[in-house]
């Protein structure tokens, strides 16, 4: 019983395991660039199916990777089929006038809206992934088309030139777009930030709406002409996405864009313009039970059996009814829920939101623009070059350290700061600046690229290699060995 206490008492009188830190493996230059490339632009490791495979099979993995149809077309079943069929029956009845008006839009004649709606589609369901997307015209693209080419070439006096034109700019578009798929650059579009592509999108759904007053009410001139210049699109993949969420399967963004751009290079030869996916179509092929991508075929079908029959009764529709059908379909790409809940998580991102619904809305989608990307490019930079630190607190009768703004309860630690930087001059800075107040600098819990930075700099010789610690619990013990129990 005696050796028993006693050996309690040396166990009592032993300080407390700190674990330390160790130093991550030093990387060259080389391999560390080859590491950030491949962590940015083939995060999805695109190659991995191709890995031990004989060459008859990547060759078919190949072709399935280029046209998607090849891999999900051999499960397919005539159960898919009625109901891609009824989809693609419904889709096409709101395509037709849609097209028609849009094409309106972009200063074109109505066989031209329908002309997009039928060889994009087809080319899209051969080499898109999703299976839920509508591709055709849509509003805010017909006007930045129109409004960007009237700025160069009457429409009226000069109609051949003018078509020429509009091809042309369809054809690089979409070599923009194959490009940027290509060169696994699609990530650039998250640039534009969804609350950003909010206000864009009712701005210029406002914009479209008054000016097509002028046609639904017989106005000669209602609204001023505004100078829009062509932007990146993001919403096609954005909407891919969010069918594809809802029915859990995956989309790759950068075979989306070539997908895209292939369709809009193939439909700038054969008299189409700027396809994309469009929202409204989309969510009506969701709900009248889409399955594949087969609808866009059924829709495009449908299409040609208008242009060869029907096409020039399209002549005599009134002004009036194709500017109340762009009405409606603009009305609802002005989305309120949207703005609330932005307002309510983030009003950085309200204020990028507001700053390009405003700016289209009173001055031109292109200010309107610049001002969004300007305000979610500063976020960006000031969540990099000020990144938040927290003063933590022990949460009562835990082990747990948190911030003591969420926490009030939790108990301070004096000299304790949990800093985590990627910063070495930040770092620097703020050392100098704690010093001047007699307040102890540790670092805890740092990640293998902030202490690789810290070794490389040099700067643990500054604050010293004592001062960096495993977890935050290892930091108080050691700087506040005394801290009563709580």
């Amino acid at each position: 019983m005696d050796i028993r206490s006693s050996s309690s008492c040396r166990q009592e009188n032993l300080p407390p395991y700190i674990h330390k830190v160790g130093a991550p493996p030093k990387e060259n230059l080389f391999k560390e660039f080859k590491n950030r490339v491949k962590e940015t632009m083939f995060a999805d490791d695109p190659f991995r199916s191709f890995k031990d495979q004989t060459m008859s099979r990547k060759f078919v993995l190949g072709l399935q990777a280029v046209f998607p149809i090849l891999d999900w077309g051999r499960s397919y079943s005539l159960a898919k089929f009625r109901g891609d069929l009824i989809a693609g029956l419904t889709i096409a009845s709101l395509c037709i006038p849609q097209d028609i008006g849009y094409s309106k839009l972009a200063n074109l004649d109505p066989q031209y809206g329908l002309y997009s709606s039928f060889v994009p589609p087809l080319i899209y369901a051969f080499m898109g992934s999703s299976r839920h997307i509508v591709i055709g015209p849509v509003a805010v693209v017909s006007l930045l088309l129109g409004t960007m080419l009237r700025s160069e070439i009457d429409p009226t006096k000069n109609a051949s030139d003018y078509r020429r034109l509009a091809f042309t700019a369809t054809f690089f578009a979409g070599v923009t777009q194959a490009a940027l798929g290509i060169l696994r650059l699609g990530f650039l579009i998250d640039l534009l930030s969804h609350a950003a592509v909010v206000g864009f999108m009712g701005g210029a759904a406002i914009t479209i709406a008054l000016q097509q007053l002028k046609g639904f009410l017989g106005i000669k001139k209602f609204t001023r002409k505004t100078d829009i210049v062509s932007v990146m699109k993001s919403e096609a993949v954005a909407i891919g996405r969010t069918f594809a969420s809802m029915k859990e399967y995956q989309l790759d963004g950068n075979r989306e864009m070539v997908a895209l751009g292939v369709m809009n290079i193939v439909g700038s030869m054969t008299s189409c313009y700027v396809a994309t996916g469009s929202f409204s179509r989309s969510a009506v092929n969701f709900m009248a039970g889409c399955n594949t991508a087969v609808s866009n075929i059924v829709m495009s079908l449908v299409v040609f059996l208008t242009l060869e029959f029907i096409t020039p009764l399209f002549e005599y529709t009134p002004n009036a009814i194709l500017a109340s059908i762009i009405i409606s379909a603009v009305i609802g790409l002005i989305d309120y829920d949207a703005a609330v809940l932005i307002w309510k998580i983030d009003k950085f991102d309200f204020i990028a939101c507001m700053g390009a619904f405003l700016g289209v809305v009173f001055v031109s989608v292109e200010i309107g623009l610049l001002v969004a990307v300007a305000i979610s490019f500063a976020k960006i930079l000031l969540q990099v070059t000020r990144p938040r630190t927290a003063i933590l607190g022990r949460v009562p009768r835990t082990n747990a350290y948190r911030n003591i703004q969420q926490y009030p309860e939790a108990t301070k630690v004096p000299a304790v700061t949990d800093i985590d930087t990627s910063g070495i001059h930040a770092l620097e800075e703020l050392l100098s600046s704690l010093q001047k107040r007699d307040v102890k600098l540790v670092l805890a819990n740092s990640g293998s690229v902030v202490m690789d930075k810290l070794h490389a700099s040099g700067f643990l010789t500054i604050i010293g290699e004592d001062k960096i610690f495993l977890t935050v619990a290892d930091a108080v013990l050691t700087c506040s060995p005394k801290l009563p129990d709580v």
